[in-house]
Formats: structure tokens, C-alpha cells, sequence
């Protein structure tokens, strides 16, 4: 059995939440007294038949016995809450554990798993153990105390009637052990599709327009259809599970009421048992098959928790990306110096092989070579998205993977073709990740816009800074949301610049606008260029020519052009694409 598996695994996430402890004793100590006046009212009853008649009816006796009733409903609802409150509680800070990880996880672990995948484990598997903590655990709790009462009680009145009745234990027990194993077997596997159900969903939706111009809606029609039925099948084998489990408890605790019922009028006739006492003995029977009625619900959802607990248990044990580094230095000024790196991503090829290079301080990098090369992987190694598998990166003297990850990317603007954006305003976009800048005037905003050249179109809408761009920013065209994502790099007013492939998916009219507000980005700071159209890179300070995760070729445009000829190749090329579009 997995180590994550089990009921220790369980009770020790669950401890982790720190549980508040006066919490707890309060819903405890009101269940508790809530069972004891319930104990009370068979007693009362008993006394009411074994002594019935007019004359011994007071007004205090019903009194009393309405009160028992009043008090218990309110104590009752006191535990309730209070238990049911301990176990929102406690979900939420489990929930907040994932959500915590989940962020802290390395970029790799998203390339292996996906999103829908990842989303199940922070919502539908909290879920059920929420299920199980705020509805079933409370149940369990007073159960607990009422069996405990009521057996305790039933012992004093009648020890022969009492282990009768326990006989059925051990029968019950007998088998629900391998039903409740079958659950958590079943559970797991319906977890797991519904985990790949949700992934398949989430992506679908996200790329709605690819799969409507690909006329995809047949095979997206087939691939849900089968994960549907995929949990359909673990549904039903769960609904049998449960079909079994319901008829078999019926059974055990019909054989119980009729053997109680039947040995107790034989009590009642020879004399060896009062009426009263036969009444008590069923009221406190009831007392104990409604709470085990529910302890088999119970154990049900404990076997699904603790499924879905293993696999809460391998993210919250996941490494992840947030190292204990709090240096903090001012990279401004320094060198960029790569060394020697060598990179591999899991399970593939050599991606850059020995790849070395300086930056100066202000000098402007630009990547070029044949897709695949290794390029956009350089950046990733250079935003700590991954760390390489030998060599090093510094900046001046420090390698970078001895700064604090925040200290490193706070100082670094990225700006790629995928024009990125979150739901929400343009103000939102421009804000994000700023914490610090939350509250920064208008005026600011607006002085930013202008050096993107975004203010031309913003000041259009009626909304304006207000304005919502749509779920990934589908309400803006591609030119805008660039210029958008530039000013938003000059508010962060990083020290190294990325671009990569900034103006790649731009029509003519917009890359020239675009290209003028990364001018103005790129102007004193370091700045590292991805790019294939040959007038981005023309004035670079130095051209490094990367194919098949090696530099073939640095240097200046003309040093490439005249000894590079693959280089040479690439400047002919757009060269002719120029003339052709200029024709």
C-alpha cells in the first residue's frame, strides 16, 4: 500500500491545519451534553409506563420532558455548527496549502501535467474530503458518544437483551471491511478520470476558436463522450457498492429489532421485564442503529477521502520552485555572463549544448537560427523557469540561482508573441503582479501607455483604463494587447529586457508602432532579442547564431554575413521576402 494511502497519512494532513482546539472541545462537550438529555428521555418514558395513571401525570413531568426536548434540539444545533465549522476550516486551510504549492511548483511540473488535471486536485478532491469533514464527521462524533451512552445505559437495564443486540457488531464488520476497500479502489479510479475529464474540458474550452476553425467538434464530441462514460462506469460501480452496503444494514438491524422485540415480549409476559422496560430498551436501540446507519456512510466517504488524501499528499510533497534564498541584489550595471551551460529537458535530447556568452551592461543580444535551435529555451533558463543541467549564469560575479527568485524576475521584463493577458480591465494588465504599485496615480498609467503607444486606441474606448479586455484578452486585437504588455514592461522598469518574437505575429502597420515602443524599452537596458525578421536585429551589438542547441556563429551583422552562411542564407531570404511584399 502507497505510504500516502491510509488513515494515518489522512489524520496527519488533517493535524496540519492546526484545528482549534477550544473549537473542538466546545462541539465535543455540546455533543456530548445533547446525547446526555437524549439519554434521559427512554427513562423518562419507562417511568411514564411502568407508572401510568391519571393521578401521575403532573404539569412538571411534561415540563420537564418538553424542556429535555428544547434543550437537546439547542445543544444539538451548538455541536453541529461548531463541529461543521471546524471542518470548513479545515478544508479551506487545506485548500490554501494546495493553491500555495501549486504556485510554488517549478514550470516543469506544468509541462507534464495538466491544467484540468491540476484543477481537480485543488477543487474536487478538497471536495471530498470536505464532504467528509463538514457533513459525515459530526454525524460520526455524536454517533460515537450515543452508541457509547446508550449501550452503557442498556447494560445496567438488561446485560442478556444488551448482547443480544451486540451480536450484530462483528457480523456488520465482517462485511463492510472488504466493501469499504472495493470504495476506495473505486474512488481513486473515478477521481482520476474525473481529473483527466476536467483537463481535456479545460483545454478544450480555452482553444474554443482553434477547435471551431478546425472543424474539430466531432472529435472533441468523442473524446468527452468517452471520458463521460469512462466515469459513468466507476459511477455505477460505486452506486453497487452502495446498493450492497444500504439492503445489508437494513437487514442486520431488522434481525436486530425483531430478535430484541421477540426475546423481549417473552420478558414481559413471564414477568421478568417491565413494559416500560421494553420500551426504554427500543427507544435507546433506535438511539443506536440511526448513528450506525450513518458510521456506514461514514467509512464510505472516509475510504473516498482517503484516496483523494494520496494525491493532495503528492503535490503538498511536490519540490518546488521557491528556494530559501532572501539575497537581494540591484542587478543594474552588471554583466551577464553565461557559461558553458548544457540543457536537457526530461526524457528528450540535449536541447543547448556548452553554450557561453557575456552581455555587457546596455548592449542588445540578438538570437537568431532555425526553429528548434534552442533559443526560447535560453530565455527559460535565463527567467529560472528551469535550471541547466551543468554550467552556470551570473550577472556580474553572483550566479543567478544564488538571488531570491523574486529579486531575480522583478528586475526582468518579458515580452513574448503570445501577448498574454489575464481576465479583467486594462488597468488589471497593467497592474499585474505589482503589488507594491497597486495604488500608482492615473497619470502614471497614462505616461506608460504613451511610451507604448497604446493611448491611441485606449482613449477611444468609453471605459478607458476600466475597459475589460475579455478572457485573454479576446476584446483587443493582437497589436493592442502587445502594446499593452509593453507598458507594462516599462511600469515594471526592468533591468534586462527579453523579447521574444515580440512583433513575430503582427500585421506590417501594427509591428511598426510596436517597434517603436520597444525602441524606447530597450533604451539603457540589457536586452536579449529573439527574433527572424532581419530589421529587428540589425543594430544588435552582437548577433549569436544558435542551430541544434550550439553557437555556430557571434558577432556582428557584417562578421556573419561575410563568414556564417547559413546566416548569410537567412539575410537573403528576408531580403527576398521584403522585395516581394514591397512588389
Amino acid at each position: 500500500m502507497d505510504k500516502k494511502d491510509g488513515i494515518k497519512p489522512f489524520t496527519s494532513l488533517l493535524l496540519s491545519t492546526n484545528i482549534s482546539k477550544v473549537a473542538l472541545t466546545l462541539g465535543l462537550l455540546g455533543s456530548i451534553a445533547s446525547i446526555f438529555v437524549g439519554l434521559l428521555i427512554p427513562l423518562f418514558t419507562k417511568e411514564l409506563i411502568d407508572n401510568f395513571s391519571m393521578d401521575s401525570i403532573s404539569t412538571s413531568f411534561i415540563i420537564l420532558i418538553i424542556v429535555a426536548f428544547i434543550l437537546q434540539g439547542i445543544i444539538d444545533g451548538f455541536s453541529t455548527y461548531m463541529l461543521t465549522a471546524i471542518g470548513q476550516k479545515i478544508i479551506s486551510r487545506l485548500r490554501e496549502f494546495i493553491w500555495l504549492k501549486v504556485l510554488r511548483l517549478p514550470v516543469s511540473y506544468f509541462d507534464e501535467n495538466s491544467t484540468g488535471e491540476i484543477i481537480s486536485r485543488v477543487v474536487n478532491d478538497t471536495g471530498v474530503v470536505k464532504d467528509l469533514i463538514s457533513h459525515h464527521f459530526p454525524q460520526f462524533i455524536s454517533g460515537i458518544i450515543s452508541i457509547i451512552g446508550a449501550v452503557s445505559i442498556l447494560l445496567i437495564m438488561d446485560w442478556k437483551m444488551t448482547l443480544l443486540m451486540l451480536v450484530s457488531v462483528p457480523v456488520t464488520v465482517f462485511i463492510m471491511i472488504p466493501l469499504g476497500n472495493k470504495m476506495k479502489e473505486v474512488s481513486r479510479g473515478l477521481q482520476d478520470e474525473t481529473a483527466i475529464f476536467t483537463g481535456n474540458i479545460q483545454q478544450t474550452l480555452s482553444e474554443i476558436r482553434l477547435m471551431k476553425a478546425s472543424t474539430a467538434e466531432s472529435v472533441e464530441k468523442k473524446q468527452g463522450i468517452t471520458g463521460i462514460h469512462k466515469m459513468l462506469k466507476f459511477g455505477l460501480k460505486e452506486a453497487q457498492i452502495v446498493s450492497l452496503i444500504s439492503p445489508i444494514m437494513y437487514l442486520v438491524m431488522t434481525a436486530v429489532i425483531v430478535g430484541v422485540i421477540g426475546y423481549g415480549g417473552v420478558r414481559v409476559v413471564d414477568g421478568s421485564l417491565s413494559t416500560g422496560s421494553l420500551v426504554a430498551f427500543l427507544l435507546y436501540l433506535f438511539q443506536i442503529i440511526m448513528p450506525v446507519t450513518t458510521f456506514t456512510m461514514f467509512f464510505t466517504q472516509l475510504q473516498k477521502a482517503t484516496a483523494a488524501t494520496s494525491r493532495i499528499i503528492e503535490i503538498l510533497e511536490l519540490p518546488q520552485e521557491m528556494s530559501q534564498i532572501e539575497i537581494e541584489i540591484d542587478i543594474s550595471d552588471k554583466p551577464v555572463r553565461v557559461l558553458n551551460i548544457c540543457f536537457s529537458y526530461h526524457k528528450h535530447g540535449s536541447v543547448l549544448k556548452d553554450i557561453s556568452f557575456t552581455a555587457q551592461p546596455g548592449e542588445k543580444i540578438a538570437f537568431v537560427g532555425p526553429s528548434g535551435g534552442g533559443k526560447t529555451t535560453l530565455f527559460s533558463l535565463l527567467e529560472r523557469y528551469y535550471e541547466p543541467n551543468s554550467g552556470d549564469i551570473k550577472i556580474g560575479n553572483t550566479p543567478i540561482k544564488d538571488i531570491s527568485l523574486k529579486s531575480w524576475r522583478s528586475q526582468i521584463g518579458y515580452v513574448s508573441q503570445e501577448n498574454s493577458m489575464i481576465t479583467g480591465t486594462i488597468r488589471d494588465n497593467l497592474l499585474y503582479g505589482l503589488s507594491r504599485k497597486k495604488n500608482t496615480p492615473d497619470e502614471i498609467l497614462w505616461k506608460v501607455i504613451q511610451m507604448a503607444y497604446s493611448d491611441q486606441f485606449i482613449i477611444d474606448f468609453p471605459e478607458g483604463l476600466d475597459t475589460t479586455v475579455g478572457e485573454r484578452g479576446m476584446n483587443l486585437s493582437m497589436g493592442q494587447k502587445q502594446r499593452i504588455n509593453i507598458a507594462r514592461a516599462f511600469l515594471r522598469d526592468p533591468k534586462i529586457l527579453l523579447l521574444d518574437e515580440a512583433t513575430a505575429s503582427l500585421d506590417s502597420q501594427s509591428e511598426l508602432i510596436v517597434q517603436e515602443a520597444l525602441l524606447q524599452l530597450m533604451t539603457g537596458r540589457t536586452t536579449f532579442i529573439i527574433a527572424h525578421r532581419l530589421s529587428t536585429i540589425l543594430d544588435a551589438d552582437k548577433i549569436i547564431f544558435i542551430e541544434k542547441g550550439e553557437i555556430t556563429g557571434s558577432g556582428s551583422h557584417q562578421d556573419l554575413l561575410q563568414h556564417h552562411a547559413l546566416y548569410r542564407e537567412f539575410v537573403e531570404q528576408q531580403t527576398q521576402n521584403i522585395k516581394i511584399l514591397s512588389e
